[in-house]
């Protein structure tokens, strides 16, 4: 039996790397009758049939799993944004965010286009939240150096909206691959997607890399949303307030003697951070428990 890492999932075969060989296999019918489905990312044990194919004996535990896309076992999110065209709104960085860091996975901001817009007001947000954050063009190859030092040896998926370049900044990590990009609509001002499955590529830095589809599949539902009494967790410049708020079930919106209240209005936590906080807040508090997905 050989163990591998499923490195992209397709018709009903899963493509698992043993590190020598790419291996198309089927899933036994004991995770179907199980109702788990394997997943990109997945560490799983597999045998070697006499065909050449394999057959998906098990799934290895996993360290986090997302739903949308989906996808297992992520060391680092690189959230790609753009404050050329199309235009990031903050609130679809910080929503996926706050989804990484419920499910213990690390964050990095990517602002890319940084040769149309530098991007500084975008990137200077998030270096105040204390997310590593970089400034890049993969039109130019400025800062690209430096994403691949950040990446390298990590399992790591690239998400934005559409239109911000994530498929052009593989390219440019790695020219060999060549994906395909979608020019950005002078209309809508966004791009058409691209990525049509999540797939994990082998960089020469010794990462694995996932280009996955924008946002509008990368969904804040009531499957992936924090309970609202957790979310206060998942913003990682409210812990030095946490504990501090003049009533103990503070909810961080608009309460008296809330400490992280006070830190927005001093400047140490970023507004639009906060902005974000309480539009998810409202969205978290409308979902009762029994709809939820326990994860």
């Amino acid at each position: 039996m050989s163990e591998g890492i499923i490195r992209k999932a397709l018709s009903g075969f899963y493509y698992v790397d043993d590190g020598q060989a790419v291996t198309a296999c089927r899933a036994r019918g004991k995770h179907r009758h199980a109702k788990i489905t394997p997943l990109v990312g997945d560490r799983v044990r597999f045998t070697l049939l006499e065909d050449g194919s394999g057959a998906l004996d098990e799934i290895l535990p996993r360290k986090n799993e997302f739903y949308r896309p989906a996808v297992a076992n992520i060391d680092l999110l690189v959230v790609v944004a753009s404050q050329a065209v199309p235009v990031t709104d903050p609130f679809l960085i910080d929503r996926v965010a706050a989804i990484a860091q419920s499910r213990g996975c690390e964050t990095l901001v990517c602002v890319n286009k940084c040769d149309l817009e530098p991007g500084e007001d975008l990137a200077r947000i998030y270096e105040q939240a204390g997310f590593p954050t970089l400034r890049v063009s993969a039109e130019t190859g400025e800062g690209i150096d430096a994403l691949g030092q950040a990446i390298a040896g990590k399992v790591c998926a690239f998400t934005g909206n559409s239109g911000v370049g994530k498929s052009s900044i593989l390219n440019a990590l790695e020219r060999d691959f060549n994906l395909a990009t979608g020019e950005v609509s002078d209309k809508l001002g966004r791009g058409r997607h691209t990525t049509r499955h999540v797939e994990l590529f082998r960089l020469s830095c010794g990462a694995l890399a996932a280009d996955t589809p924008g946002f509008s599949s990368f969904d804040v539902d009531k499957m992936e949303l924090a309970r609202k009494e957790e979310l206060q967790y998942a913003f990682r410049e409210f812990a030095p307030c946490l504990g501090k708020c003049q009533f103990q079930d503070c909810a961080h919106v608009k309460e008296k003697g809330c400490a992280v209240l006070e830190a927005v209005r001093a400047g140490t936590i970023p507004r639009t951070r906060h902005q974000s906080y309480v539009r998810l807040y409202e969205q978290a508090k409308a979902i009762p428990d029994w709809q939820r997905k326990e994860i």
